[in-house]
Order: C-alpha cells, then sequence, then structure tokens
C-alpha cells in the first residue's frame, strides 16, 4: 500500500472520529455573515438604550408592546398563541407565549441576566476637597479597578425624592453631554503604587469619580463647588443633597457599542455580559409563532453578586407566576416545573492568545467558534454549579446539529485558575433540566469587552431553536427519567 493511500485512509478516519473546532468566518457563507451582521445591528442599538438594568426592562418592554406582547393579568386564562410580559420592580422581565399544551408538559425557559459590573454611588456621596467635587463609589461586581480608571464615565439611574417623585437620570451618553471619570498617579510618582500588586494599586476606597471643579460664587462660603454641583442637580432634577438616600445611581463606560476590527466581524461595548445573550433570548421569544408548550424568555438583575435580593434569580417572582400559569391550567407547579427545560443564557471566557496560560485550550471557547455550551460552571472542584446531564447535553447537541447551528463547548479557565458561577443552578433547584449556553467574550468584566457577530447571531438561532424543538420534545418523565425524541 502506497504511503499516499495511507495518508487518505488517515485522513478520511480522521474526518469521521474526530472532534472539529471550526471558524465561523470559514464555515458560513456570505449570506449567513450578512445576516449576522444585520442582526448585530439590532443588538447594537438594543445596547444603547440598556446600560442598567432598568433601561434594559424599559427597552425590553417596548420591543414586546411593539411585536404584539400585552402586560400580564393575574387570574386571566390566555389561549394559545397570547403573547404576554411580566414586570418585577422595573429590573426584572418576561416575555411568555402561551402554548397548545399551556403548562402541562412544562414551560420552556431561556433566562438571562442584564445587570454588569459598575461603579454605584454610595449613600453620602457628594463631597468637596481642594476645590473639587467628587463622589464616593462602591463598585458592584467583579472588576479589575485599575481598569475604571481616566475612562470616560455616565451615570445612570433613579432617585426618588423625598416628595415621593421618581426622576430618571442619564448624564454622559450624548455627545454634547458632560462625562465623569476616576483620576490615577502619573507614572513620574507612582514608583509607590508601583510596586503594589495589581488588586492593590487602585483601592475600592479611592474609586472617586471627579464632577466638578467650579465654585458657586464669590462669596466666603465654604463648599462652593459642592454647592454649585446641588444647584445644578436641583435646577435640572429637582434632586437635594438628601435625595441621594433614596437613589439607585450607577457610572458605567460612557463608550457607544463600534464595530472591532478591519473586518468588522466583532463588537466592542460595555456590558456585553451579559445582554449579548439577553437580546438574542429576547428576540428569540419575540418571533416565536404559536408552541405546542409554553415559552418564556425572562431576565433578571443580581447575577453579578449571587442573585440575591427580591429581583435577582433567587427570588420566587419567575417561580410565581409560572404558578399562576400552571394553576390557571389546573396543573400543579412542581409537576410543571419537572418536566420544564431551560437554556441558562449566560457568556463564557473566550480564549485570548495573549494571555493562553489562563486557559486549556482543548476545553475553551473561541470566537467565531458559535454558542458556546458550558455543562457546568463553578470553581475547582465544581462547587457552586449546576452540571447538566448527559441525556440533556445529548439533546442540546442533537438539536443544534439538525439546525445546522455553529456550536462549541468549554470550561471557564483552567481548573485551578479561578471560575465563576451562574443562575442554572437556581432553575436547576426546581427539578429543572438546565445547561448554560451562550456566546463567549473576551475581556469579560472589563469596561469594555469583545464578542463576534457570528456567535451573538448563533445565540439567537440556538435560542429559536429551542423554543421550537423543545415545544415538541416529549417531558421529562416525573421521576427524573428523561424521555427525549429520537435525532
Amino acid at each position: 500500500m502506497s504511503e499516499k493511500k495511507e495518508k487518505s485512509q488517515a485522513s478520511e478516519l480522521k474526518e469521521k472520529l474526530a472532534a472539529k473546532k471550526p471558524s465561523g468566518k470559514l464555515t458560513l457563507d456570505k449570506e449567513d455573515l450578512s445576516k449576522a451582521d444585520k442582526f448585530c445591528e439590532g443588538y447594537k442599538q438594543f445596547m444603547k438604550t440598556s446600560k442598567v438594568e432598568r433601561e434594559a426592562v424599559r427597552t425590553t418592554e417596548k420591543i414586546a408592546k411593539e411585536n404584539g406582547f400585552v402586560e400580564y393579568e393575574q387570574g386571566k386564562k390566555y389561549n394559545a398563541g397570547d403573547k404576554i410580559y411580566v414586570i418585577n420592580r422595573g429590573k426584572n422581565i418576561g416575555l411568555a407565549v402561551i402554548g397548545k399544551n399551556g403548562t402541562k408538559n412544562g414551560v420552556r425557559l431561556v433566562i438571562a441576566h442584564i445587570d454588569s459590573p459598575r461603579l454605584d454611588l454610595k449613600p453620602n456621596p457628594l463631597y468637596e476637597t481642594n476645590d473639587l467635587a467628587l463622589l464616593k463609589t462602591h463598585y458592584y461586581g467583579g472588576i479589575k479597578k485599575y481598569q475604571w480608571t481616566t475612562i470616560p464615565l455616565a451615570l445612570h439611574g433613579r432617585v426618588v425624592r423625598i416628595d415621593g417623585e421618581c426622576v430618571d437620570v442619564c448624564i454622559g451618553e450624548d455627545e454634547n453631554d458632560p462625562c465623569f471619570v476616576v483620576s490615577d498617579l502619573l507614572p513620574h510618582l507612582d514608583k509607590e503604587q508601583a510596586t503594589k500588586p495589581m488588586a492593590k494599586a487602585i483601592e475600592g476606597e479611592n474609586l472617586n469619580v471627579l464632577i466638578g471643579s467650579r465654585p458657586f460664587n464669590q462669596d466666603e462660603e465654604s463648599e462652593q463647588v459642592k454647592l454649585n454641583i446641588l444647584n445644578i442637580l436641583f435646577e435640572k432634577y429637582g434632586i437635594i443633597e438628601s435625595d441621594f438616600l433614596s437613589a439607585e445611581l450607577d457610572l458605567v463606560p460612557a463608550f457607544p457599542p463600534r464595530d472591532v476590527g478591519l473586518d468588522r466581524s466583532l463588537i466592542g461595548a460595555y456590558g456585553h455580559d451579559d445582554k449579548v445573550c439577553a437580546y438574542p433570548g429576547i428576540m428569540a421569544a419575540v418571533e416565536a409563532e404559536t408552541p405546542q408548550n409554553t415559552i418564556i424568555t425572562f431576565l433578571c438583575d443580581k447575577e453579578e453578586i449571587g442573585s440575591e435580593g427580591n429581583t435577582g434569580m433567587q427570588s420566587s417572582f419567575l417561580n410565581s407566576f409560572i404558578e399562576d400559569l400552571a394553576e390557571a391550567d389546573g396543573e400543579k407547579f412542581r409537576h410543571v416545573m419537572a418536566k420544564s427545560t431551560c437554556l441558562s443564557a449566560d457568556v463564557n471566557a473566550a480564549y485570548d492568545p495573549t494571555y493562553a496560560s489562563a486557559f486549556e485550550s482543548n476545553n475553551a471557547s473561541y470566537l467565531n467558534g458559535g454558542v458556546i455550551i458550558t455543562k457546568y460552571t463553578g470553581a475547582g472542584g465544581k462547587y457552586d454549579t449546576s452540571d447538566a446531564s448527559a441525556e440533556y447535553m445529548g439533546f442540546i447537541r442533537r438539536m443544534l446539529e439538525n439546525k445546522k447551528i455553529l456550536w462549541q463547548t468549554g470550561e471557564l479557565g483552567k481548573v485551578d485558575g479561578g471560575g465563576g458561577g451562574t443562575i442554572a443552578k437556581y432553575v436547576a433547584n426546581h427539578n429543572v433540566d438546565v445547561v448554560d449556553l451562550g456566546v463567549p467574550v473576551l475581556s469579560m468584566h472589563a469596561p469594555y469587552e469583545i464578542v463576534s457577530k457570528v456567535d451573538v447571531y448563533m445565540a439567537y438561532l440556538a435560542f429559536k431553536a429551542f423554543f421550537e424543538e423543545m415545544a415538541t420534545a416529549i417531558p421529562p418523565a416525573l421521576d427524573g427519567g428523561l424521555r427525549l425524541p429520537k435525532a
């Protein structure tokens, strides 16, 4: 047998048996790439108006209403094809399309979070020192503190005045707005700072935001610069200093979403984690036809700090909503959940060749590799995670392959490198089959993250396929065994 023939047989066997890691740019044709680019224009518009949770909920509600969704009325019996939405405290929103079977065979859930790391104002934030007015902050979520210095920041949020009126604030996003900034030490004088570990070089208490420097007038009054800032806030918003005590004000990067690279294949923006999964989930629900079983896209708050509180995934809000739908169908909540399936729509860390040592390359996700299925997250010995079953992983694999959706699988870095959790476990706790599926992100949790347009579009196709395929799937048995349809 010739050497050429042997190589041909080896090549054929490799093609048959070995796993492949294709790049979307190489496997998709021009029409597919054009669709991805077009879809991402809508995503970039969503990002412009959704930097904090309340804004994301308002934007989602607007999209929902424009596509025939109406606000949910408790106790009302809904029919197949009805499109409803429900909002919790302005920070959670669920979009549901009622199925022909209602909830009796479970619901099909896509869940994502809409909060991102940022700088929150302290309850008493405004002070003056050395003729400068500054704001004290308390960072939210996992950040590298040094990344938040010397970048333009915008102020977003809500203030509730003493008279009960709510005032929404957004300063710094328009090109004609002022922006805000955290200063840093010049390299000529940073010898002491430069010797500190990276985590200590910028202390949390030093993330003070510069907000003004001009005095109110020439009177012999102390804190004239602070007074001038208070006067500006009062004239524009009717806010006085004590109103900060009943405010939720966040400082976020003022960068708009932009194409990255000469080929425009990537998107740079603040808050891809996790709005890059939320938006495809929204659009998959919006475009869903009447399903066999009820589908729900649910967006939550507080994931970055443990999913706590009445707007986090540990809240009973989503469960109560599903329970109400179940009761209207004469079903028990626990039975509905046991027959339900879920995609936890969350991001994973994209492989970065500049920091290759943080990753295990055979088990990492890559930009342009499609959606990333993360069987388990957590840290070290799989602590603090949900671990999807082999059967459920098999079903999702077949679904993606059958729909020709580009996908990959991987973990969040090396085993002992750190790790992180998602909201999957809070749904799994209700006996629901769930796995993480989302978009790879470069520079995750930085003020400016990077994603691939191909991967964003593939997430949308995956959620759409999930709503279609799982709508007709034979549900899991109540005893926990799976009865899934054959491929």
